[in-house]
């Protein structure tokens, strides 16, 4: 395995081309060896790669079972979205602003926060950069840090199967949403507790935020994004709970779940045509870069999620700030000969046309 560091970047490229071969003349990358357990373990983990030895149980699946109270909880908070889109037209522009601005900070807690930093370790935080991504965290409300790393990791390590919280191959609907109003399956659960999290009990600032989730969600999605429009501009209280709280937060739980339906459904695959996870640059913009799937399951460590740098990806721009600043580092980047031997041996070839 080899890599390049760049001191002035803090980026270490991995990976190495192992031969050439000449076919019609054309020079053509035969293999990649690309060593998964040693990058794992380079990031003091494995269990976001995917475990080829798992099989599913045979025979009957076990029944649905109902959970009502996020049933309940989700229709409602989707009926006060949509009446929240009645407000727009009378909302306050710095409103407005203020709900966007609430929309980015919350997605970060998870995109540059949750899943790329404490999912896959794909680079390095400092302490001040890990407390305002746990802050942005629990503003963005989708279960808190250490529940969000262990979901992931059990997603990806067993990808698409009975092992999946929310497997793509049981639907759009129940990789959206479904997911979250049922039962998990006995082997999410099985599966989950066997995973190492270790490096997450390991963080005192995850813990805290584990230990008082409950009140810093109230606060943080619900209250501080009310009470600013409400206080500094004397927006109405009820614009000021309806568009930057409930819309905000709708919206942004709908932009991650796009994540599980729409980016392992629609799109090409261009890197690995034998996995579900495509390339989706819609899913991309509303998520903040999260959408070129097929890339993310193939190289789970890259920070980037993405070959392609800051294009439809506002969270990898982020972090480059974040190490411009100081306060990130240790950004993992697989190098570029590897993804095109990589694309060559088991993409779908739509990368040939640009």
């Amino acid at each position: 395995l080899s890599k390049e560091f760049s001191s002035t970047s803090s980026t270490t490229a991995v990976g190495t081309v192992t031969s050439r071969v000449t076919r019609n003349g054309n020079p053509i990358m035969e293999k990649d060896l690309l060593n998964h357990e040693d990058l794992a373990g380079d990031r003091g983990m494995v269990d976001d790669i995917f475990d080829e030895t798992y099989r599913e149980k045979e025979g009957p699946k076990p029944p649905l079972r109902y959970v009502w109270r996020n049933i309940i909880l989700m229709s409602l908070l989707h009926l006060g979205a949509l009446f929240a889109l009645t407000l727009i037209p009378s909302a306050k522009i710095q409103t407005l602003a203020w709900a966007l601005l609430c929309f980015l900070v919350s997605a970060l807690g998870i995109t540059a926060g949750s899943h790329r930093l404490w999912s896959h370790r794909s680079y390095k935080a400092t302490l001040p950069l890990r407390i305002f991504l746990t802050i942005a965290n629990s503003m963005a409300f989708q279960n808190d840090i250490y529940e969000w790393v262990r979901d992931h990791r059990v997603h990806h390590k067993f990808s698409e199967t009975d092992a999946d919280p929310h497997n793509a191959m049981r639907g759009f609907f129940f990789s959206h949403i479904g997911w979250l109003l049922v039962r998990k399956h006995p082997d999410v659960i099985e599966k989950g507790q066997k995973l190492d999290l270790s490096d997450i009990k390991a963080d005192k600032v995850v813990m805290f935020q584990r230990r008082y989730y409950k009140p810093s969600v109230v606060l943080l999605c619900f209250t501080l994004p009310a009470v600013v429009p409400w206080y500094f501009w004397d927006e109405s209280i009820v614009i000021s709970f309806f568009i930057p709280a409930i819309l905000r937060y709708t919206i942004g739980l709908n932009a991650t779940w796009l994540v599980n339906s729409a980016a392992h459904m629609f799109g090409n695959r261009p890197y690995d045509q034998n996995i579900n996870p495509r390339e989706n640059p819609l899913v991309s913009l509303g998520a903040l870069g999260e959408g070129f799937h097929n890339y993310h399951h193939t190289f789970p460590y890259d920070y980037s999620t993405s070959e392609f740098g800051w294009r439809f990806n506002l969270t990898t721009a982020f972090i480059d700030l974040m190490c411009l600043l100081g306060l990130a580092s240790d950004r993992k980047k697989v190098s570029k000969e590897v993804i095109l031997a990589r694309k060559m041996r088991t993409g779908d070839g739509s990368h040939k046309s640009g």
